[in-house]
């Protein structure tokens, strides 16, 4: 659970331009939408490369994406009452190896949702 309301999780996953904030892998994002919605595309920069990416799905709280073709992980926000929500993040099952990304990701969501830590 983070305490933070669920509409400020939302705004943070969807918004492009913050994914660096909070991902362990992504340094940069070249996206054809700054706000998330399904068919957004574009590219992220992980380490020493740049990856296309396509919004597959993006519905009330959740969104999926494809990354060089692959299935992402789909990321999702539950609302648990006045400022009290939790992000998730569901991974396909060929992509649990990237299970510790994940953790870590949820854990700075966590810092920059709960003390405005830019990380």
């Amino acid at each position: 659970m983070i305490a933070a309301a669920a509409e400020d999780g939302w705004e943070l996953l969807v918004d492009t331009t913050r994914w660096p904030t909070w991902s362990p892998v992504i340094s940069a994002v070249d996206a054809t939408d700054r706000y998330v919605r399904t068919g957004t595309s574009g590219r992220v920069r992980a380490p020493g490369v740049w990856l296309p990416f396509t919004v597959t799905d993006c519905g009330e709280r959740s969104w999926s994406w494809r990354v060089a073709r692959l299935p992402g992980a789909t990321h999702r926000v539950d609302d648990l009452g006045p400022d009290r929500c939790r992000v998730a993040f569901e991974l396909h099952p060929g992509s649990v190896g990237a299970a510790p990304i994940c953790l870590e990701a949820l854990e700075r969501i966590e810092a920059v949702l709960e003390d405005g830590d830019p990380i």
